[in-house]
């Protein structure tokens, strides 16, 4: 129910049948108009929904177009050819005065009800119109929903709600930062916040015993499939005298009731979560990410390749998937091929099996222990194709998991309706930089290690796993966590391990070091992609959808035309200066 004023009583998504005989006011948006003889039937779109409205008397309605801002009066009336699609379409309005409120002009960018349609620059460009559309506007007003349900059911489970700084300090850690001038101290900068990762971490030294935020998070980097380029919000949280097992059951709680309320109709994963070590995630899936409504699994052909005469298989790793093709085409299997290749692969090998005999181009390499060891490794019945991309020991996964992928969805074996949960944990603290070859972290410098000081010295650093957790959802990281590392000396020693000293610890985080030798309570957390759960909420492939008021994929604002150059005035007085890309 809206609040009632000049003009309307109703809003267009309310009256019914039981409402007939009632004198109303409605306001919105002329939907559509149609004339039919002397009369004129028109739909009112707003905000709840849509109303037919009548108008017999043509004067009133002659000039309205489309998108026309009008207000009506009139009695409400039993419709002779009902709409049972329309909630309202037992009814509609007999109108006996109309006034216009915002006219339209009659040439409109795009047709609203085919907006989604409608090339994407021009979506954004008018994005106004864009939100007009009931799918489209529909989906903000879910975005609402899911605020408000986030809210309360945080307060719920004890969590306080903090609002951390926007003007921050650079991180030089993660992605590159979005930087902001100040005229207080010329030269100098303040940065957006990547997360707000410390001053989370200080709430805890704080006394604060569960925090969480709808954290704004700023990344000055290109468009990701599943992250908008600039800015993406985050239901960050962090918890005191929390171990991972705390925060995972706090997090499964969250995330199955948030499914619950939003997605009744929808299969999805109930607590406990399967949790999948990420070794064994890339072993299986050679995915961090895997989207486990795919049943596919990827297996490791490369010993029994080691001596083959197959010269694209030749001192290569080779991942193999097995999946029942059916009697698919050659045509079909190029096509997957062409997929791998797109991804910088040479392409994918297939052989079948059936009847007892392989088929295919490189059987003629395998010898009878070969096609004995594949019957076993993929519990061969007949019918099957076996899958095989090979590359070197880091490009052999990625492919393979493009194919994974492709096979799921060309196969048809994943539900776009079921909703797939799981945990990856131990992930590996260290990794070695690929422009180096020196250690570098392999995930998040502020978690917990799992290994002592005196492992930390002696152990290979790359068998060190930390406290981490990512929490995946239909193939898409939707949460990020760790137990965090609030000793000094171990903060100290896993830094040195990168290179690292106190000093430059001191420098680049000494607000966290510093508050640590104050007595720092053990605490973990994390944080969900609010932006990702939306999507899979509302079962949708692009981000820009669930945003009012998205960027284009190259980081532009078409509705309001930035980013924009700024004067030279206020430039000098910020103590910067633009360098031509030339000099």
């Amino acid at each position: 129910m809206i609040f009632k004023n000049c003009y309307r009583t109703h809003d267009c998504g309310e009256l019914r049948i039981e409402d007939a005989g009632k004198e109303v006011k409605l306001a919105g948006w002329v939907n559509s108009i149609r004339k039919l003889g002397g009369i004129t039937f028109a739909t009112l779109r707003d905000n709840f929904g849509i109303t037919q409205i009548l108008v017999k008397d043509d004067n009133l309605i002659q000039d309205v177009c489309k998108e026309t801002v009008i207000a009506v009066h009139g009695k409400v009336i039993e419709r002779e050819s009902k709409n049972p699609k329309m909630p309202t379409g037992d009814i509609e309005i007999d109108v006996d005065s109309l006034e216009v409120l915002g006219r339209c002009q009659s040439t409109l960018p795009f047709e609203i009800m085919n907006a989604p349609a409608t090339r994407e620059d021009l979506r954004l460009k008018y994005r106004y119109l864009d939100l007009r559309n009931p799918d489209t506007h529909n989906l903000i007003l879910l975005r609402s929903k899911m605020l408000h349900f986030v809210r309360n059911k945080m307060y719920d489970m004890g969590f306080t709600e903090v609002q951390t700084p926007i003007l921050a300090n650079s991180s030089p850690e993660g992605a590159r930062d979005f930087i902001v001038p100040t005229v207080n101290a010329p030269g100098e900068f303040f940065a957006l916040p990547q997360a707000p990762q410390q001053f989370k971490q200080l709430l805890m030294v704080s006394g604060f015993d569960k925090y969480f935020q709808i954290a704004p998070c700023f990344r000055n980097e290109p468009a990701r499939a599943d992250r908008t380029p600039g800015e993406f919000y985050q239901i960050d949280m962090e918890m005191s005298f929390a171990t991972q097992e705390d925060v995972l059951n706090t997090c499964e709680e969250f995330i199955t009731s948030l499914f619950k309320e939003l997605t009744p109709d929808r299969e999805f994963s109930t607590a406990p979560l399967v949790r999948i070590p990420y070794r064994e995630a890339m072993e299986k899936y050679c995915s961090d990410k895997p989207d486990l409504r795919n049943p596919l699994i990827v297996h490791d052909l490369t010993k029994l390749f080691a001596n083959t005469e197959f010269s694209l298989f030749k001192d290569k790793t080779i991942k193999a998937i097995c999946a029942n093709c059916g009697e698919k085409s050659r045509k079909w299997f190029d096509e997957i091929g062409q997929v791998i290749v797109a991804y910088e692969g040479k392409g994918c090998v297939h052989i079948k099996y059936a009847d007892g005999e392989f088929t295919g181009s490189i059987v003629k390499y395998l010898s009878e222990e070969d096609k004995q060891h594949l019957i076993k490794e993929f519990n061969l019945v007949g019918g099957e194709s076996i899958l095989m991309v090979a590359d070197s020991p880091e490009m052999a996964p990625k492919l393979a998991n493009v194919l994974r992928n492709e096979l799921g969805n060309r196969l048809e074996l994943i539900d776009k309706n079921k909703i797939a949960m799981c945990w990856i944990v131990d992930f590996p603290f260290f990794e070695k930089n690929k422009e180096t070859g020196k250690i570098d972290f392999g995930h998040n410098p502020f978690s917990m290690p799992q290994a002592t000081l005196e492992e930390l010295d002696t152990k290979d650093p790359f068998e060190i796993v930390a406290y981490q957790y990512d929490m995946v959802i239909n193939g898409h990281e939707c949460l990020s966590g760790a137990v965090r590392n609030h000793d000094p000396k171990v903060m100290l020693k896993v830094f040195e391990k990168v290179g690292y000293g106190e000093e430059v610890v001191k420098q680049k985080f000494g607000a966290l070091y510093n508050a640590f030798s104050y007595g720092a309570p053990p605490h973990a957390g994390c944080a969900f992609g609010f932006d990702s759960l939306l999507m899979i909420v509302a079962n949708k492939e692009l981000m820009r959808e669930i945003i009012a008021f998205p960027l284009n994929n190259n980081a532009r604002d078409l509705l309001m035309n930035s980013p924009s150059k700024i004067d030279d005035k206020f430039l000098r007085e910020v103590g910067i200066q633009l360098i031509k890309k030339d000099e």
